[in-house]
């Protein structure tokens, strides 16, 4: 089987987890600064907290931007779920917004069309990795005062006009989970555009606690303004992602590689359709999404030959914990219609793409 997902794990890092698991801290320490130090360099922003997940980055943003009860949310359904359920943490609403059927990102004009005096924030996902229109959206957000968080899952490394993701909204979320581009085995990272954003979200991340204070005793806590959580990276997992940083331009780069061959092949297919490319963006390739009239059965033949694909993220909408919250999006029942994920990553060998190109012209 030619996987969809595989984890990179290289054998450099043994030598220091095995340190750091023999150190007597395992804790939230300098392998976690360490870490930070380092996507802050390779980012190019400062202001980068690790976490636990993405999950908890994209829960912890929404606090940043003060969502409550009864607040709106504009977001995507077509995401993880694992997006959309810190909406409801806060007792807040989902409204959706429709996607581009070419890309299966968030439609700028339809998240202007939803917005209202209970719209508190913006979420937008840029599908596989390919950046969604964020200079679109921040301005729609601007001009309404909301704020605008990234869920940047799939976008480790994707750019937008020449900047890495993670230079442009006010909040952006990162997964180092199991088969992202870069896995600290679980963990995620938050970005903050505004310092005291950041120096806020450092405290909530940690109970609310201020770690870096001065205290009378060691193990016990100075007043705690405000409620937190604990959301934290632990040096175990930050040992490991200062090994796998190391090695994700190769990994992003063979992604690229690979998803570059499929456009050349697959466009000259009768039925089989890309996805949208603008020349002001890079996708990191996550995923490799294309699009089909014949979805069901291609994928059918597609398994029948050892070739791992799926639609990856099922549309939100359509579960029950999100009822309460059904549009009509065209957008997205076109794009889950057609859309297909194969095999794009740095395992995927040039045989291997060779075998998954011929797979589909022999269907």
């Amino acid at each position: 089987m030619i996987p969809l997902f595989k984890v990179f794990m290289p054998e450099s890092v043994m030598e220091p987890l095995q340190q750091t698991l023999m150190s007597g801290y395992i804790g939230q320490g300098v392998k976690v600064d360490a870490f930070e130090a380092k996507l802050s360099e390779w980012i190019g922003c400062p202001r980068v907290l690790t976490l636990n997940s993405c999950t908890s980055a994209i829960q912890l943003a929404l606090r940043l931007a003060n969502v409550s009860f009864g607040d709106e949310v504009i977001s995507t359904p077509m995401t993880c779920t694992a997006t959309n359920e810190p909406i409801l943490a806060f007792g807040a609403k989902i409204v959706w917004a429709d996607v581009n059927p070419k890309t299966g990102n968030l439609d700028p004009l339809d998240i202007e069309r939803k917005i209202n005096k209970k719209t508190k924030a913006i979420i937008m996902v840029h599908w596989g990795g390919y950046p969604c229109e964020i200079d679109a959206i921040n301005t729609i957000a601007q001009r309404h005062g909301l704020k605008v968080i990234e869920d940047a899952a799939h976008a480790f490394g994707s750019t937008y006009k020449g900047k890495k993701i993670g230079n442009h909204s006010d909040f952006i979320c990162f997964s180092f989970q199991a088969i992202k581009h870069l896995t600290t085995v679980d963990g995620g990272a938050l970005i903050c555009k505004n310092a005291e954003d950041h120096k806020r979200g450092k405290l909530l991340r940690w109970y609310g606690i201020n770690r870096e204070g001065s205290r009378k005793d060691f193990r016990c806590e100075e007043d705690v303004v405000e409620y937190g959580y604990k959301f934290h990276m632990n040096d175990v997992a930050a040992t490991i992602g200062l090994e796998q940083i190391k090695q994700v331009d190769g990994i992003i780069r063979r992604h690229r590689g690979n998803a570059v061959f499929y456009d050349e092949e697959l466009k000259k297919i009768k039925g089989i359709e890309i996805t949208l490319r603008e020349e002001n963006r890079l996708s990191s390739y996550w995923i490799y999404t294309l699009l089909t009239d014949k979805k069901q059965a291609l994928m059918g033949a597609m398994n029948e030959q050892n070739i791992q694909v799926s639609s990856v993220h099922a549309r939100n909408d359509q579960h029950t914990m999100f009822k309460d919250f059904k549009a009509d999006l065209p957008g997205v029942t076109e794009f889950t219609r057609r859309m297909v994920c194969i095999p794009v990553g740095w395992w995927v060998t040039d045989e291997d793409r060779k075998k998954v190109v011929e797979a589909i012209k022999n269907f």
